[in-house]
């Protein structure tokens, strides 16, 4: 079992940058592959971002490539999203996830998510 712990989110403007946190719990977090996932009012879950165990594998969606930077830290059992440049489309609920897998774009291939946190972007 892993317990995550997002935070972090909250009501920024335009252009603003936002900084979320995921903490992990259970088992040896460098066993797990780490993704975002994001999910807007009336739409599917969508992935954002993902890190390998080491750091070295890390993937973006094209939406917030260039915008967006992930990363983590094995000996604080964390991965960070890093949201710079925001805008209203941003606004979702932020998801951390693991998996032991390599299908990291995938939200069904995730055995483990946190609660969310509320990312909401005005204009």
């Amino acid at each position: 079992q892993v317990n995550l712990v997002e935070s972090g989110g909250g009501l920024v403007q335009a252009g603003d940058s936002l900084k979320l946190s995921c903490a992990a719990s259970g088992r040896p977090f460098n066993w797990y592959n780490m993704a975002w996932f994001r999910q807007a009012p009336g739409k599917d879950r969508e992935f954002v971002s993902a890190i390998g165990r080491t750091g070295l594998t890390i993937e973006y969606a094209d939406i917030v490539k260039g915008r967006f930077v992930i990363s983590r830290d094995n000996t604080k059992n964390t991965v960070w999203l890093q949201m710079n440049s925001l805008n209203p489309e941003d606004t979702a609920v932020y998801f951390c996830a693991a998996t032991t897998t390599h299908e990291l774009q995938r939200a069904d291939f995730y055995s483990y998510w946190g609660q969310g946190t509320q990312v909401t972007v005005s204009p």
